[in-house]
């Protein structure tokens, strides 16, 4: 048996609860790694909720992404090794000593970054790169505007894409994260608590608009967002955070061509998501190597403590990614 933190009951962060599971076994093309840190998102909050559904065959323990050892699984021919130590992006199951993982969804640890550093990657890697560049098509040139610059989503898509050569554009909540993102590259950072993004955006790119907007807010952003939205722009929705209902503008997404589009990662195939792992591994991770990027992790906390560290993420006062130790 070993111990993982399970939801005793749906509700707020008491439901959190250090509990014994059985150690889980491989299938073909699965590993067990044992972990030595997990990440916090914000999926792992709305899975609290009464009346989240899990996908399909997913663990009931909460936990997306995880950095540890390889232990046991069905490694031959992968190229990968017992011992190893990756980085994950799970079904669910992080919050654990041992969580069990597909090999299409696992990539090397760079030797320069910590256990921390790597479980900061999958999950908020995959969402940019899916969304930003597949999704979204961001051509070089162009411009992005992502919405919630400091979350861990946030801060990669920043680092990603300034690295590959792209004009950044970030909103965030208060001067110490405009710092915070101006220091990772950005060409404007915009504090939406006392300025009009639409206006900035417009002003920064002499009037055109962004290329492209990932935005996880929603609600009444999305009239903001189509009047900075350059012609043939896309707009990608990942999150609702500021509702779900808006007005939309059909003459403007007619008359400019507008594309307005949104995904969700988790219950996407096994066959994507190692797509998406086999871009990342070829295009982001020599600038992880080299330390042309480096993930923000804001906190770590000890397992045991998983409630105080989603508290922390649920008042959006983190800059990068939380992360629990093992």
């Amino acid at each position: 048996m070993v111990l993982a933190i399970e939801l005793a009951w749906h509700g707020d962060g008491a439901s959190l609860e250090v509990a014994e599971r059985p150690i889980p076994v491989a299938g073909k093309a699965e590993v067990v790694i044992r972990v030595l840190a997990a990440g916090i998102n914000r999926a792992d909050l709305s899975q609290r909720k009464k009346g989240y559904t899990l996908p399909r065959d997913a663990s009931d323990i909460p936990g997306l992404e995880v950095c540890g050892t390889i232990v046991s699984g069905d490694v031959e021919g992968s190229g990968f090794a017992i011992g190893q130590r990756v980085c994950a992006l799970l079904e669910g199951g992080g919050y654990a000593e041992y969580a069990l993982a597909r090999l299409g969804q696992c990539l090397p640890v760079p030797s320069c970054l910590s256990d921390a550093q790597a479980a900061a990657l999958p999950e908020t890697y995959f969402t940019v790169w899916s969304n930003v560049f597949e999704r979204a098509n961001l051509q070089p040139g162009e411009v992005l505007l992502v919405h919630g610059g400091a979350s861990g989503v946030g801060t990669a898509a920043i680092q990603i894409c300034t690295a590959l050569g792209h004009q950044v554009i970030a909103t965030v909540g208060s001067e110490v994260k405009v710092s915070a993102v101006e220091a990772l590259g950005v060409v404007r950072a915009i504090n939406h608590s006392r300025e009009n993004f639409s206006e900035i955006t417009l002003s920064v790119t002499q009037g055109r608009g962004a290329n492209v907007i990932l935005d996880m807010v929603g609600g009444e952003y999305l009239e903001r967002n189509i009047l900075c939205l350059a012609d043939d722009g896309r707009l990608v929705m990942i999150a609702m955070m500021g509702g779900m209902s808006a007005n939309l503008d059909l003459e403007q997404v007619i008359r400019r061509r507008l594309v307005i589009t949104g995904s969700t990662l988790r219950p996407r195939t096994l066959a994507f998501k190692t797509s998406v792992r086999n871009a990342l591994h070829a295009r982001v991770w020599p600038l992880l190597e080299t330390g042309l990027i480096v993930p923000l992790v804001h906190a770590t906390f000890p397992f045991r403590s998983a409630t105080d560290a989603q508290a922390m993420l649920a008042r959006s006062e983190h800059i990068g990614k939380i992360i629990l130790t093992f």
